[in-house]
């Protein structure tokens, strides 16, 4: 049986009561939500507004009607990014960024959107010192993301949120690698703009996230067209959340982000936390012991999220994690994350990585098996040379 350690990409296996609701939707109620005054259609509407507020409560936000549903995290960084930005405002970010960020701000850049990066440390670390200097009077916003889906590194947004409403910077952050992992109270740490996944830590079905707009901001939509209300209106609604979300929501896969969400909150995330901790201080301990190996980012647990990234003195991380797969059915990513600009923080242009993140239903035989194959790994290298 696989050891399944990419989880930083998509989380798996899904706790049963995701599977249960995805598949008590598809059977007993997949009518389109919003659409229309049949009972169907009024219990899928109100089972959007459930998890709507599911999210709220979990994510210590407010007023529900400020989170728009999208496909994912990068549809949701683009509607935040596209939605407030217009040429000649400026924007900080950082060097440890997802292309679901880079990307955007490249399309931004060619528009006439000033774009800044901050650049982190060896260990992925940026300086909110760093932040402060780069954020110029007159910056529009700070975009970063909440932990590296490279290095793991935990960025210090409880810091920095309420630095910048001081300034009057929008703070937009990326909370890919971090949400269902690490408390985030978007109120308390001052987030204006908060992009999540539903199907990593947060443990629903893949074609989920969601974006949260603060009160005070007003997006301009990437999508226009049917909202189910305001039918008579050629113009897009100005109300929230039906000005984000144009389309029929994927009313099966919020089911499941629901069902994840309040499988979290029976587990604890402390409880989850602890457990990852552990199993990420279990891969540093035993990598660092092995001479051929090199390790990237912290060394420690207490900044560090769920992933993990090393590689071994003359091998290509290509290679060893198709060693990995097939000789030893460890599942993990190899290469540049979708981040290069990370990796080019790091030094670890242009092969990348193999990184290893660990979930909440992996055990400490996991590990244990995975710290041994890639000993065995390095012994036959060694007998090769």
């Amino acid at each position: 049986m696989s050891i399944y350690l990419d989880n930083a990409a998509t989380s798996f296996p899904k706790p049963s009561p995701v599977i249960e609701a995805v598949e008590a939707t598809l059977r007993l109620n997949a009518a389109n939500p919003g659409r229309g005054g049949h009972q169907l259609s009024l219990q899928a509407g109100r089972m959007v507004m459930e998890c709507r507020e599911t999210v709220a409560r979990f994510f210590g936000i407010d007023d529900a009607s400020r989170i728009a549903f999208t496909a994912n995290a990068t549809e949701a960084i683009n509607l935040g990014l596209f939605g407030a930005l217009s040429p000649g405002d400026r924007v900080v970010t950082t060097s440890m960024e997802h292309n679901a960020v880079v990307r955007p701000l490249q399309a931004l850049s060619n528009r006439g959107v000033n774009v800044v990066r901050v650049m982190a440390d060896a260990d992925g670390w940026i300086a909110p010192a760093a932040i402060r200097e780069a954020c110029l009077p007159g910056t529009r916003m700070l975009v970063m993301n909440h932990c590296s889906n490279v290095t793991g590194t935990l960025q210090p947004i409880e810091e920095i949120g309420p630095w910048c409403r001081e300034q009057g910077i929008l703070f937009m952050v990326d909370a890919a690698q971090s949400a269902g992992i690490f408390t985030i109270d978007a109120t308390e740490m001052a987030i204006d703009l908060l992009a999540v996944p539903g199907h990593k830590s947060l443990l629903g079905p893949p074609g989920t996230g969601f974006l949260f707009v603060h009160p005070d901001l007003v997006l301009r939509p990437l999508l226009y067209g049917g909202t189910g209300n305001f039918s008579q209106s050629t113009a897009q609604p100005e109300e929230m959340p039906e000005r984000l979300e144009s389309g029929t929501l994927n009313t099966v896969g919020l089911a499941g982000l629901k069902a994840g969400l309040e499988f979290l909150e029976s587990v604890g995330l402390a409880h989850v936390r602890a457990h990852e901790q552990e199993l990420i201080g279990m891969l540093i301990g035993g990598l660092q012991e092995i001479e051929a190996v090199t390790l990237y980012g912290p060394l420690g647990t207490e900044r560090h999220g769920g992933a993990l990234s090393f590689n071994i003195k003359n091998v290509d991380p290509s290679m060893l994690g198709f060693r990995l797969d097939r000789e030893y059915g460890i599942c993990c990513r190899t290469g540049l994350h979708c981040a290069p600009e990370a990796h080019g923080s790091i030094g670890t242009l242009p092969e990348g990585t193999v990184r290893l993140s660990p979930g909440l239903f992996n055990s400490v035989e996991d590990i244990e098996k995975t710290l041994k194959a890639v000993r065995a790994i390095v012994s036959a290298e060694a007998g090769h040379r």
